[in-house]
Order: structure tokens, then C-alpha cells, then sequence
């Protein structure tokens, strides 16, 4: 795609989890329990009016679905202020200071005062129904490429719940995550391309941990992308937590966009109006009497009717590809799901097909009054869900007369995006009364300023010139979340810094493409192993296996992995009498390779003793003793 002419512009908010000993307004720990929930209790929210009237229409949206919040808690890492039972305490200064400091690093002016205020959230991943935010800095920019990209603001929030499951009506949400501190950088829209987009999120999240404090693993920073095209509106895609996936986003997203007004130009041609899009539903059970299509079949036989609604003009529209594997009827089907709570829709550019068949589908035409320009939407579930979806897809259908609807979307894992509310409005915030605002002074300002954390660049300069490693695996290691990780053991393991370099990022990251969940890897784990290769107890041959056994292992030692798996090392009388034995069952292939057989020799060797025996000593004994064979023959 011609970017420039579709007009795309993407700004980004980086959302990410700080290192702190403690929650943002409670003494709760910062981290996630493993531990089975304590207590669990249930709550229904629903959303207020602001001080001027209205409604936040994502919070009435989310209202609307009828769930039942079941949280689950314990007493490590929950109090009262998780549940909403006691009011917020002081806020905690040390999140100031790490997120005041980032501001400073990417020139962002700093406020006179951090006032709290209420975002309000009724998803359920709050318990109060609100979010609490507070601007800490505006403006500021990152450099990438030799070009700047602007900063809109920096701002201090609390972590949402974890989100454990839905079952029908209820929605379980884990409380230990809720309260966690994390830093929300907001950009400017100064992204056009995909590759920006991907290149400025990066910057930022490298800057970020260049602080040495912000967590690491699964969840613990995510991005939430605004997107939009000429013509169209700002799409909110929120949750983006894998940083390769965001150019395929964006590009799939601004493929969306463009076909929808693409597709808004094709109705007006046809000359569809919104006063001929009625929500006028009737029933067709009868049409499928005889059906052998599963899902109506089984609706029926629950005793559950099949409804229809007519749309004037969208025949080969709703089955039109907006991006790949996601068709206008699917962005139908969600609307569907989310308001009527149903399974899915069938609409006639699909059909005949899943076991509905040519006389079903022109008996429905006939009975929905559809001509050969219309398409038809079918539901098979209870009356209320049906009815309720229906209206939704006829919404969904004005829409699209506009083009793009402003809306919040969730990245699906195959980079495509799904509906998941409407944009939220000014009437979501409000002031958080039970928190006195902060004072940033002069004073505290230059006391940050005194110490910044270094910039990644001059890292990378350091990282080269201090632990001898090069530029290549220095600049992986900046930009790794086991940056803080390595400088700590560089320190103290000097010696095997470049091994430190290779394992945290490039077999570490083996290791998880091979499904090893390396995210469970404790930094005292990983810390283990290291000191175990030091100190003799194990050969750096052995890494890869023993991190897959401590993944599986949750708190077990190195010592326990190498025991379990077998890997104490060969004594140097074992390790030459094992070569002994491949040199003699290999013999005549030393003597016709001469010191050549030294290869072949040292990968049986390593593959008996891998993890066991260094492949450095292995290779001194074999060519000592092919060279001694090799002397005898002569």
C-alpha cells in the first residue's frame, strides 16, 4: 500500500509495569501470586453520570453485556484497597521518581502538581469501576532514525486486574495484578509508516529500561495503537503486547479502514440511505424445517426461533475481504456477539453453505422481501440474544454509510483486530477526591537530574568498551528486558560476559520459540546457572537444558537440575576413556583422515557428553590422542 496517499497516521501509548517493592497506593507487593485464591466476591458495575450529565458510551456499553464480576484475591498480595472496601493511601513516591526521570531523559516538561484522577472503567478489571491516571509530564520527543517524534504526555496509572475466564455471564478476574504501578507514554500521530510505528515503540521501550526499573515477562508492557486513514476515524487498538506483531497490525488495520470507505463509496453509488436501513426483524423458523445445518438445527431443537433482517444494497458487501480472514460480515458478527451475546450470524453472501442450501436460501430471500442487490442476516438462538444481535448488525450497517466507525478494538494472534466497545468520551475522568495532589519542587527536579540513568546509546558504548563484548550482541542486550540482569551478573562474572550476552537474548529467546515458557525463569534461577558455570559445577554446554528444566521446576536450584538430568561433570581419566573407545571403533577413519578425523571424533564425543564435559576439553584430548595414534601408525 501507498501509505502517503491513504494519509495513515498512528500514534502509540505505551503502557508498562514498574519495579517497585510495592503497589501504588497500598503496601501489597508488586507482584503476581501463584498461590490459589484465598477468597473470592462478586460484583455488578454499572456506569455514573459525569458532573455535567452524560454517560461515557463505552462504560454504558460495557454495562450493557449484563456480566457478573467473580473476583479471586489473597491476603500476599490484596488488601482493602484492591477490593474497593478502604480508600487509597498515599501515593507511592518511588513510582514518581522512576517515571520522572524517564520524562527527563526524552525532554518532557515535568507538572507543577500530580493530580489523581478517576478513568472510568466498567469491564470489570477494576473493582471500584474506575482507573486511577495522573499526568506527570507533557512534551518531550524521541529520536529515531535522525527524525523526532513527539510526546503528547507521561502519566502514572494503576494496573487493571488479570482477566482468569468467562463463563456464559460470568467474568473472573484475578485481584493481584490490580493496583501494580506502570508508566503510560503517549505519543503524537507522527507515525506513517508501519516500520515507524514499530521503530518508535522500540526507542521507547529501550529507554525505558535503560531506568533498571520496569518488569519484565508476559503482559508487563503493552501497547495500545491509534490508528486512522483519510477520510476515516481513530481506531483505538488496545493490548498489542507483542512488539513484532505491530507493523502486520498496522498494515491490516489500514487495509480495514481504507476498504470500509471503500465500501461507504460503493452504498452511496447504489444509492443506499440511512432512512431504508430499518430494524425490521421477522421470523423464518419455518424456512429451515427441514435444515441440515447444525447450528439452526440444534437452535431449533432447544426450542429457540431463527430471525432475519433485511439490508438494502449490501449484496456482496458483507462478504467482502477487508484484510485477511476478516470479512465486513465479521465485523458484523462481532458487533453481534457483544451486544446480543450469540455465537455468530450467517448473511447471504455466504450461503449456500454450512449446510443451508439453495432453496433454503431462496426461500428466505422471498420471505425477508430481499431483492437481488439485498443481503439477508440470519439468527438461530433465544429470542432475546437474536433480536438484540440483529439490531446490532443493523447499526453496524449505518455505519458503515460513514466509513470508518471510531471504535476500540483487541489485536487478535494473527495481527488482525476484532470490536470490542466504542471510543470512550471526556465523561470517563473525573477528579480522584481521596488522594491529596503531589508537588513536584524545583529541587526534587534537579535531584532527579543529578542522576539520570544512561541514555541506551551510551550503554552501548559502555557495554562494548567495559565487558568486551561486540557491537552486535551489546546492542542486543540494551534492547533486551534482561538488560538490568546482565550488567548485575557482569559485575560479578566478568569472565563470561559474552556467554551472559548470548544466552539472555538469542538462546533464550530458542528456547521460547521451542515452547519452553521462559517468562517462569526467576532472575535468581538464571543467576544460579551462571555462578554454577563459573564456579565449575556444570560446563556452559549445559545452559539450554538445565533453563528448560528450572522452567518446568519452579524453585528448584541448579544443583537439583544437574542431578536431575545427569549432567555432573566427567572426571578427565572418564572423559579420556570414552574417547579412547570412539578412537579405537573409529581407527581405520583416523588413520585415512589423519588430523582431519578430529571433527567427525568431536561430534560423537559431544554428543554423548554434551552438558557433562566442556567442548574446548573434549577437542585438546581428542586431537592429543589422534595425533598420538597417528604417530604410532607411522
Amino acid at each position: 500500500m501507498n501509505y502517503d496517499e491513504l494519509g495513515l497516521k498512528v500514534g502509540i501509548e505505551v503502557h508498562q509495569e514498574l519495579a517497585t517493592s510495592h503497589k501504588l497506593f497500598c503496601s501489597c507487593p508488586s507482584r503476581l501470586s501463584e498461590a490459589e485464591p484465598e477468597y473470592t466476591f462478586t460484583r455488578r458495575l454499572r456506569p455514573s453520570q459525569s458532573e455535567l450529565g452524560e454517560v461515557d458510551p463505552a462504560a454504558l456499553f460495557e454495562f450493557m453485556k449484563g456480566k457478573t464480576i467473580l473476583y479471586e484475591a489473597d491476603r500476599r498480595t490484596n488488601c482493602l484497597v484492591e477490593m474497593d472496601e478502604e480508600p487509597p493511601g498515599p501515593m507511592n513516591r518511588e513510582v514518581l521518581d522512576i517515571v520522572l526521570s524517564f520524562a527527563l531523559m526524552v525532554g518532557s516538561r515535568p507538572v507543577d502538581e500530580v493530580h489523581v484522577m478517576r478513568k472510568m472503567v466498567v469491564d470489570g478489571s477494576n473493582t471500584g469501576g474506575f482507573q486511577r491516571t495522573c499526568v506527570t509530564s507533557l512534551g518531550g520527543s524521541v529520536v529515531v532514525g535522525g527524525k523526532s517524534y513527539g510526546l503528547q504526555q507521561i502519566s502514572v496509572e494503576e494496573d487493571a486486574a488479570r482477566k482468569m475466564g468467562e463463563e456464559g455471564d460470568i467474568i473472573r478476574y484475578r485481584l493481584d495484578r490490580l493496583g501494580i504501578p506502570l508508566v503510560e507514554v503517549a505519543t503524537a500521530p507522527d507515525m506513517y509508516t508501519p516500520e515507524e510505528v514499530y521503530e518508535v515503540a522500540r526507542r521507547i521501550g529501550s529507554i525505558l529500561r535503560s531506568t533498571g526499573r520496569v518488569r519484565r515477562g508476559i503482559g508487563t508492557i503493552r501497547q495500545d495503537l491509534n490508528v486512522s486513514v483519510k477520510g476515516g476515524a481513530v481506531v483505538e487498538i488496545k493490548g498489542v503486547q507483542d512488539l513484532n506483531m505491530m507493523q502486520t497490525i498496522v498494515e491490516y488495520e489500514a487495509l480495514r479502514q481504507s476498504r470500509l470507505i471503500e465500501v461507504a463509496e460503493e452504498l452511496r453509488r447504489r444509492g443506499v440511505k440511512s432512512s431504508s436501513l430499518v430494524d425490521k426483524q421477522i421470523d423464518v423458523t419455518d424456512v429451515f424445517a427441514g435444515t441440515e445445518c447444525k447450528i439452526i438445527k440444534g437452535a431449533t431443537k432447544a426450542g429457540h426461533r431463527v430471525y432475519a433482517v433485511r439490508l438494502p444494497g449490501f449484496a456482496g458487501l458483507t462478504g467482502l475481504e477487508l484484510c485477511p480472514d476478516r470479512r465486513f460480515g465479521t465485523e458484523m458478527a462481532d458487533r453481534a456477539r457483544y451486544k446480543g451475546g450469540v455465537k455468530g450470524i450467517f448473511h447471504t453472501d455466504e450461503l449456500p453453505g454450512y449446510n443451508i442450501s439453495l432453496e433454503e436460501v431462496e426461500a428466505l430471500r422471498k420471505k425477508a422481501r430481499s431483492s437481488e442487490g439485498d443481503a439477508v442476516v440470519i439468527v438461530a438462538d433465544e429470542k432475546r440474544k437474536s433480536r438484540n444481535a440483529l439490531s446490532a448488525v443493523v447499526e453496524r450497517a449505518l455505519e458503515a454509510l460513514d466509513g470508518v466507525p471510531a471504535e476500540t478494538r483487541a489485536a487478535n494472534p494473527d495481527s488482525t483486530t476484532r470490536f470490542t466497545r466504542p471510543r470512550p468520551g471526556a465523561a470517563r475522568m473525573y477528579p480522584e477526591t481521596d488522594v491529596k495532589a503531589i508537588t513536584v519542587t524545583p529541587e526534587w527536579i534537579e535531584g532527579l537530574r543529578a542522576r539520570l540513568p544512561e541514555m541506551p546509546e551510551v550503554k552501548l558504548k559502555r557495554f562494548q568498551r567495559d565487558y568486551k563484548i561486540n557491537e552486535k550482541l551489546a546492542r542486543q542486550i540494551v534492547d533486551s528486558e534482561y538488560i538490568g540482569l546482565f550488567e548485575e551478573l557482569a559485575g560479578e562474572l566478568k569472565q563470561l560476559t559474552t556467554l551472559m550476552a548470548v544466552t539472555l537474548t538469542e538462546d533464550l529467546k530458542k528456547l521460547q520459540r521451542d515452547g519452553v515458557e521462559v517468562e517462569s525463569l526467576t532472575d535468581e534461577a538464571i543467576k544460579g546457572v551462571f555462578r554454577a558455570v563459573a564456579s565449575g559445577l556444570t560446563v556452559k554446554e549445559s545452559i539450554p537444558g538445565i533453563l528448560t528444566w528450572l522452567a518446568k521446576n519452579s524453585g528448584a536450584s541448579t544443583q537439583d537440575a544437574v542431578k536431575a538430568l545427569g549432567l555432573g561433570l566427567l572426571s578427565k581419566e572418564q572423559l579420556a576413556s570414552l574417547i579412547d573407545e570412539k578412537i579405537k571403533a573409529n581407527v581405520e577413519m583416523v588413520r585415512r583422515m589423519g588430523e582431519k578425523a578430529s571433527g567427525p571424533l568431536m561430534g560423537m564425543v559431544m554428543s554423548e557428553v554434551r552438558g557433562r564435559a566442556s567442548a574446548a576439553e573434549v577437542q585438546t584430548v581428542i586431537v592429543e590422542k589422534v595425533k598420538a595414534v597417528l604417530k604410532g601408525h607411522a
